[in-house]
C-alpha cells in the first residue's frame, strides 16, 4: 500500500510538473493540484477499506 501510494504522487507529480512545463505557467499549479487531488482520493479509499459495515 506504501509503495502505491508512493508511486501515485511520483506520478502525479511529474504529470503535474510536465503540464505546468508545456502550458508555460509561471507558477506550479497542475504540480500542486494534482498530487493534492490524489492525496484526497486516496484517503477516501482507505477510510471506505477500513469503515466497518
Amino acid at each position: 500500500m506504501a509503495t502505491q501510494f508512493l508511486v501515485g504522487i511520483g506520478i502525479t507529480l511529474y504529470l503535474g510538473k510536465w503540464l505546468d512545463e508545456k502550458f508555460a505557467r509561471s507558477k506550479p499549479l497542475l504540480t500542486w493540484i494534482f498530487p493534492v487531488l490524489y492525496l484526497i482520493g486516496y484517503l477516501i479509499k482507505i477510510i471506505k477499506d477500513t469503515n466497518k459495515k
